[in-house]
Parts: C-alpha cells; sequence; structure tokens
C-alpha cells in the first residue's frame, strides 16, 4: 500500500487542500485512464490541458487532483495539490510510486540529434552479449531483458519509463540504455531518475518547431548533464563544437571521444567498405560490421561507455566486432542483379547528408546512387530545402516523395523540398507523391551495381496520413519489387 504523502516526496507543493494520509491505486495524466482512488496529474500538453478534465477525472473515481491551478470549484473528500509545474511532479511522483527503479540498475542516456538509436540498441546488444540482464527504451523498441514491447516515443512518458523500469527490476536487469529526446528533458519526462551516464553523440538541425531556437534546443540538452549526479560519468563528442558545453556545468565525470579532435578517446577509419570498416580505437584495431564516418562515432561511444561501466579493453573490443545494424539504420540488401538498397532514417539534413557521403566515399563513381526523400508534415518547415538542396547535390537521380505528411498537403511538402535544388541539378530531380511508386520507380532505374537510398522513414513500418496509420515498410518494398523485377 503506497500512500498520497509518499509519492509526493520531492515534490515542490505550492498548497494542499485535504488529506494527504490516503492509500492510493494509480497514478494517471490521461483523464480517460482514471479509475477508484487513483491520482489524476493535470498537464498543460501542447495540445489538451489536463486542467480541463479535473470533474471527469473525480466523477471517475479521483481521490486526489495534482494540479498548477486550483477549480474554482472543490469537491468535498477530494484532496487537491497545487504545484508549480505539472509534468515535474509527474515525474517525481511516478519514481516514488514504482519504487525509484532507476536506483537499482545502471541507467545509461544517450542524447544528440543523430546516433541516439544506434547508440543505445548498440550497448543494449554488447552487454547482452556480455552475459549481462540488459534493458533498452528507444525509438524503435523497448527490451526488458529478453522481452520485447513496442515503442511509442523517444523518451516515453515519466509514468511509462518508470513503469518498465519496475519491470527491469523485477527481471534483475542490471544496465539499462535509454534514448532522451529534447522533447523528453524539456517535458521533465527523466526528472527524478537517477542515471549512471549520459552520453552526447553531436547537435545538428531538428525540431526547431518545439524549441524556439537553436540556442534553447543546445541548452535542454545541456540540462541532462547538468542534473547527472557527481557518480555518474559525462561521455562527450569534442568533434562537435556544441560538445565542450554539455560538460560546462556538470558534476560528473567528464570524458571526451573523438575522430579530429584531441580526446580520452580517440579513433580514427583504417578501412571503410559496405562490407564494414576497420577502426582503430586508442591503438587498438577492430572490425566492425557498421559503416561510415557517422557510425565510426558511434562505435567510439559505444567502446567508451562499455569501458566505463566496467568491462575490459578486449571485452568491448570482441563484442563490437560483432554487433549487427540497427533495423532502418544503414539497413541494406543486395539484390541478385547487384544492385545495393539502402534504408536509413536519416530525416535531417545532417544525417542525410552524413549517409550521402558515406555512400559516395565507398562507391566508385562508375554506377549511379539514386535517393528517394521526403519530409514529415507538421514538423520543422526550415529544414525542407536543405534536405532539397543536399539530396541533389549528393546524389546521380534524386526522387523527391511523401515521408509522413500527417495533416499536410503532401505535394506542398515536396514543393517546398524542391526549393532548395540548385539550377545545375535540375535534370536530376523527379517528384512523385506517392512513397510506394517513388519506391518502385527507383527500383525500375536502378541497373546492376546502381545504389538506391530511401530515406527518412528507417524502421517505421507505417506512413501516417490525416491522422491514420497505414502499414509501410520502406526495406520490405524495396526488397520484394527488386526481387518481382528479377533486377
Amino acid at each position: 500500500m503506497i500512500y498520497l504523502k509518499d509519492i509526493l516526496y520531492r515534490v515542490s507543493l505550492e498548497a494542499v487542500v485535504g488529506n494527504t494520509t490516503l492509500a492510493v491505486n494509480d497514478i494517471h495524466f490521461d483523464s480517460r485512464k482514471v479509475g477508484f482512488n487513483d491520482v489524476f496529474v493535470a498537464v498543460r500538453g501542447t495540445q489538451t490541458d489536463g486542467h480541463e478534465y479535473i470533474n471527469k477525472a473525480v466523477e471517475q473515481g479521483a481521490l486526489a487532483i495534482v494540479c498548477e491551478e486550483m477549480p474554482q470549484q472543490t469537491v468535498n473528500g477530494i484532496t487537491y495539490v497545487k504545484v508549480k509545474n505539472a509534468q515535474q511532479a509527474l515525474a517525481y511522483m511516478a519514481d516514488n510510486f514504482y519504487g525509484n527503479p532507476s536506483a537499482n540498475l545502471k541507467l545509461v542516456g544517450v542524447t544528440g540529434t543523430n546516433g541516439k538509436t544506434t547508440v543505445a540498441s548498440l550497448l543494449y546488444q554488447l552487454f547482452t552479449k556480455a552475459g549481462f540482464k540488459v534493458g533498452l527504451l528507444s525509438t524503435v523498441q523497448v527490451m526488458v531483458a529478453e522481452d520485447k514491447f513496442p515503442a511509442t516515443h523517444t523518451t516515453p512518458d515519466s509514468l511509462t519509463i518508470n513503469s518498465y523500469l519496475q519491470k527491469m527490476n523485477e527481471a534483475g536487469v542490471e544496465y539499462c540504455f535509454m534514448e532522451v529526446s529534447s522533447h523528453g528533458i524539456a517535458q521533465h519526462r527523466t526528472t527524478g531518475l537517477k542515471f549512471a551516464g549520459g552520453i552526447f553523440t553531436n547537435l545538428t538541425h531538428e525540431h526547431l518547431d518545439y524549441h524556439n531556437s537553436f540556442a534553447e534546443y543546445r541548452d535542454v540538452k545541456k540540462a541532462f548533464f547538468d542534473q547527472l549526479p557527481a557518480s555518474a560519468f559525462a561521455l562527450t563528442n569534442v568533434d562537435d563544437k556544441n560538445g565542450t558545453v554539455m560538460l560546462q556545468n556538470t558534476k560528473a565525470k567528464k570524458y571526451t571521444y573523438a575522430l579530429k579532435s584531441v580526446a580520452d578517446y580517440k579513433a580514427n577509419i583504417l578501412e571503410n567498405g559496405f562490407g564494414g570498416m576497420l577502426l582503430k580505437i586508442n591503438e587498438h584495431e577492430v572490425w566492425t560490421k557498421l559503416i561510415g564516418n557517422f557510425n565510426a562515432y558511434n562505435v567510439l561511444a559505444i567502446y567508451a561507455a562499455s569501458e566505463l561501466l566496467g568491462l575490459t579493453t578486449l571485452e568491448s573490443l570482441k563484442y563490437i566486432s560483432e554487433l549487427n545494424a540497427v533495423s532502418g539504420r544503414f539497413q541494406y540488401y543486395i539484390s541478385e542483379g547487384k544492385i545495393t538498397a539502402i534504408v536509413d532514417y536519416a530525416h535531417t539534413p545532417d544525417a542525410l547528408q552524413n549517409v550521402l557521403e558515406t555512400i559516395n566515399s565507398i562507391r566508385t563513381k562508375n554506377e549511379e546512387l539514386i535517393t528517394v526523400v521526403g519530409c514529415g508534415g507538421d514538423r520543422d518547415r526550415s529544414k525542407r530545402p536543405k534536405m532539397g538542396h543536399i539530396a541533389s547535390a549528393l546524389s546521380t537521380k534524386v526522387i523527391f516523395t511523401s515521408d509522413n505528411p500527417r495533416t499536410e498537403d503532401p505535394d506542398k511538402i515536396i514543393e517546398e523540398v524542391e526549393g532548395g535544388v540548385e539550377p545545375q541539378n535540375f535534370k536530376k530531380v523527379m517528384s512523385i507523391s506517392s512513397r510506394l511508386q517513388a519506391i518502385k520507380t527507383a527500383c525500375q532505374l536502378a541497373n546492376p551495381n546502381d545504389i538506391i537510398l530511401i530515406a527518412g522513414k528507417g524502421h517505421e513500418t507505417y506512413q501516417e496520413i490525416n491522422g491514420v496509420r497505414k502499414d509501410f515498410d520502406d526495406f520490405k518494398i524495396v526488397s520484394e519489387t527488386l526481387k518481382e523485377l528479377k533486377k
């Protein structure tokens, strides 16, 4: 039995009306889920304001309401708790309700624009191979040791995070790796969690539809490191100009990694091909199935983190050589006719440039590089022409198409993407709003040894149009189309 007063520990209280020595059944911030003897936390979201549903929660059996603004009319027998920030309060309450589960394992957060999923997922793979029970909270999936759960957000809400962490405690999980998004930090979803370490990958143009400026986006990421305890490590990529910013105010032990700069963990690419890379990390050579400069950074971060978490150098190198690519991250298929199809999540200008430059550094230039790419609707519009510019400049042919148009007109999105194409590249470009038809067209255009890159959706197995998600798997479609065409 857990009491309201216990789950309010560390919450900054402004006023309390009623009794806090009440046994609580559950906590919710979605009024539709509230039941008898539950606590309802009224959170102000981007779409709705939980304060509008306080009466509904009471009608459904809530015994306590946590809110930023007291309702004009209160109900006798119901406890009302006023707080300054309901999102922050929810995070502390969730941590307390589930028994502070992050303190019972080594939790490592990975933040940055690109590479979060790869680094977190590969660390999960590596520590599993090393014989540990491991947890994963990622964009692609949630893992509680060997049990798989679907992922809904890059960083889930604080109740969901703590619920999974409690499951991990029950399963005997020793390490957990989680993606920490800027939205998650800004909305206090990770507040109250005890982290054993934090990893910064890079910072590029993204989420400026949510954050007011790049500086705000950077500072939100930095806030994660500011909150790390002295017992944790803070590992940052110092080849990124924002890497040192992350370490400025952290109490955690500071470590750096880089390919170009002086750093605690340094790597050089000795060989790079479609079959993998040979890296030299701090005087040790290791072969990895992963490809490209951006993955060299990811592998280096994984190596550094595994050592900081207690693995020996030989263990880290051995398991790195066995790691497989993450679904939708430079995932490739080679057809009978020697056409290479690559599916990648690259949905930011920087990520797209990294993938295209990697392909161009490996290919012989005697073959075509056909890129299929679009931009998501209801998201940062300013990156669209940049994506168009990069795709058309670094490919031999480009097909602009739909990504997840959501509530926007796909053709209007494509027009904005086309706005970044320079005159000398006009002849390379065609636009097909149907993503299915765009992929099939790329397959028809491809000849033996050509390369098709399908960018933007990666691991996603759906396409969202006007609020409806329909089954759509880039990798499945391109591989099946090439088989059908016998190419």
